[in-house]
């Protein structure tokens, strides 16, 4: 391509592959809004659905939890649903970074953005 300019033909290549894996990169960030998991506490009595971005989109209850005397339960179940969510969204969102690098011929585990 630049033959004769040493390593500047090397730089250019480096340079493209560095703007590929950004736009890569950025459709990846965007599509992980549309990708939706399921955290569950209570034996799936409790299911809170969030985007892999760590969004909360939905919860649902089954309504045989709720006996007022159990508040604090169905309090602590809830989070543990939210947190469950919340924690299979960064493990997704890691998946397809790990994905999006190997496609590119980098390290899976490397930490992006830099």
């Amino acid at each position: 391509m630049l033959k004769g300019l040493g390593g500047l033909g090397d730089m250019a290549k480096m340079m493209k592959s560095a703007q590929e894996l950004q736009t890569k990169m950025t459709n990846m960030q965007d599509e992980l809004h549309n990708v939706m998991v399921v955290g569950e506490s209570g034996a799936g009595l409790v299911k809170a659905t969030a985007s892999a971005k760590g969004e909360l989109k939905a919860l649902d209850i089954d309504p045989s939890i709720f006996n007022g005397d159990d508040k604090e339960v169905v309090e602590d179940l809830i989070l543990a649903a939210i947190k469950d969510a919340q924690t299979k969204a960064a493990d997704k969102a890691q998946e397809e970074m790990a994905k999006l690098t190997e496609s590119m011929g980098l390290p899976k585990d490397i930490k992006l953005p830099f």
